[in-house]
């Protein structure tokens, strides 16, 4: 009687159907996840603290109304930082420490954006400020003094090659476990390195050479997105070491889900919920986004944290999938067992 009443349960669990039903499930909440997601961060990008300097030289601008207007049209708040010339306020846009630039012109206001710091918060900007003095009586020059390139007139090209690395790197790791599954531990780590280094290559040369639609400083552009590669490959490696077949989740959730909407690529980070524009920085998407950004515009000033950020998920993906080798469902002795049972 008792192995009547659980043997179509028991078939159930022991067929195929089991997994593909767990699977048609995780892919519909996946699918009203990454929707929502980027329906969330995207659709409404609504600034929340803009930092801008205010130069305080022979000509201030009458700031006052115009920064309370500002605020009340963008239901932000404006940041200020006080400068005693026009030349420091323009280094500290070319440090991405202020995003726009307040000063006095003709009786009237200068307000200088820059919309290769971030387009989305140059156009709020420049589309409001004229709004805005107009209704306090007061004339708004807008000067964009860091444009975007050409071949990049709404500023997501580096977005999308950031994008293609994250995919393609954990794409990547995905098909050296089906595909190369016999590869010893060292061996799926130099073929990760490997397949990063060629299709950083790859992105690059295509991106700047085939299609001309971003000038590259090559070199280290290749480099930003190989490591990316690299990165998100490992991430996968590691979860794939701890969870076997269910990786792809950790994964696609840490990547996709949180990091690309996060990443600053298509809405700067200061319209996203502040949330995700604080998780972005610290997960390889906006990590990328952000060394590339730097990389392209504002080259002098590079710094070291989104390079920091790549290299410690790879470090910590190596040695969690180094420590736990044992586990990973590939090498020569697991693949060979396997195929022998």
């Amino acid at each position: 009687m008792s192995e009547r009443r659980h043997g179509p349960w028991t078939a159930f669990r022991n067929s195929p159907f089991l997994p593909a039903t767990v699977l048609v499930l995780i892919l519909a909440a996946a699918a009203g996840l990454f929707a929502g997601t980027y329906t969330f961060a995207m659709a409404d990008p609504t600034p929340h603290r803009i930092p801008a300097a205010v130069v305080d030289g022979p000509a201030p601008p009458p700031q006052a109304g115009f920064v309370a207007g500002m605020e009340d049209a963008l239901n932000a708040g404006i940041e200020l930082h006080r400068f005693a010339s026009h030349a420091e306020a323009v280094a500290a846009v070319e440090q991405q420490k202020v995003l726009a630039i307040l000063s006095g012109q003709d009786g009237g206001i200068r307000l200088d954006v820059a919309g290769a710091a971030g387009s989305t918060v140059a156009q709020v900007l420049a589309g409001a400020g004229p709004r805005v003095g107009a209704s306090i009586g007061v004339p708004v020059t807008v000067v964009d003094l860091k444009p975007l390139q050409r071949g990049d007139p709404r500023g997501l090209a580096l977005f999308y090659v950031s994008l293609a690395a994250v995919i393609i790197g954990f794409v990547g790791a995905i098909q050296l476990s089906v595909h190369a599954r016999r590869l010893d531990p060292l061996e799926r780590i130099g073929f990760t390195a490997a397949y990063a280094l060629l299709g950083g290559f790859s992105i690059t040369a295509t991106v700047d050479w085939l299609l001309g639609a971003v000038s590259f400083p090559f070199v280290e552009s290749w480099f930003i997105l190989a490591l990316t590669m690299f990165s998100s490959g490992m991430v996968f490696t590691m979860f794939n070491t701890l969870l076997g077949r269910w990786a792809m989740l950790p994964t696609w959730g840490l990547m996709v889900l949180i990091g690309n909407p996060s990443s600053g690529g298509a809405v700067s980070w200061p319209l996203l919920p502040s949330v995700l524009g604080w998780i972005g920085r610290w997960l390889p998407p906006g990590a990328s986004v952000n060394a590339q950004h730097t990389a392209v515009y504002f080259g002098e000033y590079q710094h070291a944290q989104p390079f920091l950020v790549l290299a410690a998920w790879a470090l910590v993906s190596c040695a969690v999938f180094w420590t736990w080798r044992h586990r990973h469902p590939g090498g020569r002795d697991t693949a060979d067992a396997t195929d022998r049972e």
